[in-house]
């Protein structure tokens, strides 16, 4: 029968890349998330409608119809998000004669450590509590009587886990930013909570074990786990 719910397989079909597209049944609240190739399973129904979305592609919005009942399945294509910026000119224009060229050209150039012969650091720059950290484990290149006094004092392991502190924070806002509409999309809760839900998922001792550097497939699948502990809290002890 056409009113049944039924699985249905499908494929996203597209140039640059169908990993990680976000699908979701609005109709019935379910989502699911594209393999490597594209392809997917998600319950429906006929009539619901079935949102598409990812950063990089124009979000579609597909409504189950008779044929994707009976069939099963379902192929989308999706269209690569562009920007289109304004003609922006930046700065002097230069001709292609070099000694008019130079003279149009305001400032010095910026020095290079390893052409005056220095190794000059090129990685991530390090966080405050992180410097802080360094500072109170070597002495900060002095008589390294720090790395005893805070040990004793304990600020040693404070700003470890001040960094670990950090780490959490910049993984769930990263999480948050990335994930946080279509999973609210799926699990319904109050604007007054959700920061407090993302928060509540980065206070567990396996958050980053299971989110960092994990596809948005699995990272989904913890959130679903925290989103079932929060609500029940939240019946426990009220809003």
């Amino acid at each position: 029968m056409l009113s049944q719910t039924v699985e249905i397989s499908g494929k996203v079909d597209n140039k640059v890349g169908a990993e990680n597209i976000h699908v979701i049944n609005k109709s019935a609240q379910v989502f699911t998330i594209t393999n490597s190739k594209g392809e997917f399973r998600i319950s429906a129904s006929l009539n619901d409608t079935l949102s598409f979305s990812s950063i990089q592609y124009q979000p579609k919005i597909v409504v189950v119809d008779k044929n994707m009942i009976l069939f099963k399945a379902i192929g989308i294509t999706l269209y690569e998000q562009i920007n289109e910026l304004d003609e922006v000119l930046v700065g002097k224009v230069l001709t292609g004669n070099l000694l008019s060229d130079i003279k149009n050209v305001e400032g010095n150039a910026p020095i290079n450590f390893y052409d005056v012969g220095i190794a000059g650091y090129t990685g991530k720059p390090a966080t405050q509590s992180e410097r802080q950290l360094y500072e109170a484990t070597t002495g900060g290149g002095f008589i390294p009587l720090n790395p005893i006094l805070n040990a004793i004092s304990g600020r040693t392991k404070q700003l470890k886990n001040q960094i670990k502190i950090e780490e959490k924070e910049e993984l769930m806002q990263s999480i948050k930013g990335r994930l946080a509409k279509d999973f609210f999309a799926s699990n319904p809760m109050e604007e007054e909570f959700k920061m407090d839900f993302f928060y509540f998922c980065a206070d567990d001792e396996n958050f980053i074990k299971y989110c960092k550097n994990e596809t948005d497939f699995k990272i989904l699948i913890f959130l679903s786990h925290k989103y079932k502990q929060y609500m029940e809290n939240l019946k426990l002890n009220g809003p």
